[in-house]
């Protein structure tokens, strides 16, 4: 049985060989890299949501050069340490799938039997992702309407991608966890300085939400020394800042061939109440 209902009537969903099928005979195809398709035509805002193909092949690079496995491997310990001996774990925006993999080896090597899913409503990143772990299942879906039953999840992780509380709250069970991880007020300050004439910090704030309780801040930082230009360009191309830097900003990071900037993130970790 896979985590994933039906988006139109919501019963569970069974994997075959080339489709996910529920009891009422509504079908979803499996493409040929592993993933499939639960986004309802009437719930996309556009003909190709999500980032584009340069943005997931950027961060599918660059991530996979090591540069955030500090992030990675606080999210792993975590992960262990706050779910039981079969968890259900979901990764809603789950991108090229670097964390949603990690995460999965890293509990079946603690010995655990997880069953994972992503969800991410970019077609493109998709097919990364599932490329990338066949043991995941993953589909193209929205996070503000989660293709999962109510309280099926002993986990979910939220990694740089929208906060939708209403879905989250609904799909973790109780006592269960959620795991959000926010930018720093310093991360990537030494790449803004090359970007902006005048950078600011990230806001960094302790919010409450309703449902959960705060279980802790789990603080990751460290430097990065990027040392070639297309390591540089990946990680800028990988960010919001891609989008709403000045010309003159681009293209003085486009003349540096070396970049040694801080890298900064909190991982907000709640329980279900």
């Amino acid at each position: 049985m896979s985590l994933f209902c039906c988006p139109v009537c919501g019963l569970p969903l069974t994997r075959g060989s080339s489709a996910f099928r529920c009891p009422r005979g509504h079908s979803y195809d499996i493409a040929r890299e592993g993933y499939t398709h639960l986004l309802i035509a009437n719930r996309k805002h556009s003909a190709d949501p999500g980032d584009d193909k340069g943005m997931a092949a950027a961060r599918r690079e660059f991530l996979s050069m090591g540069y955030y496995r500090p992030l990675l491997d606080a999210l792993c310990g975590l992960a262990i340490r706050h779910t039981g001996e079969a968890p259900r774990v979901l990764d809603a925006g789950c991108g090229e799938g670097y964390y949603t993999s990690g995460l999965f080896h890293a509990l079946v090597q603690a010995g655990k039997a997880p069953v994972i899913a992503g969800i991410d409503i970019s077609k493109s990143i998709l097919r990364s992702a599932a490329r990338r772990e066949k043991a995941v299942e993953f589909a193209v879906a929205s996070s503000y309407h989660l293709p999962l039953p109510d309280g099926s999840v002993d986990l979910l992780l939220n990694c740089f991608s929208p906060l939708a509380l209403e879905e989250f709250t609904r799909v973790v069970r109780g006592g269960g966890f959620f795991f959000y991880v926010v930018p720093a007020v310093h991360h990537l300050y030494e790449m803004k300085q090359i970007l902006y004439d005048d950078p600011y910090p990230n806001e960094e704030k302790e919010t409450p939400y309703p449902g959960f309780t705060y279980e802790s801040i789990v603080p990751v930082d460290f430097t990065m020394h990027l040392t070639c230009q297309r390591d540089i360009h990946n990680l800028f191309q990988m960010t919001p800042y891609y989008w709403k830097t000045p010309k003159s900003g681009a293209e003085r990071l486009l003349a540096i061939d070396a970049l040694t900037t801080r890298a900064g993130f909190r991982i907000h970790v709640f329980r279900r109440n």
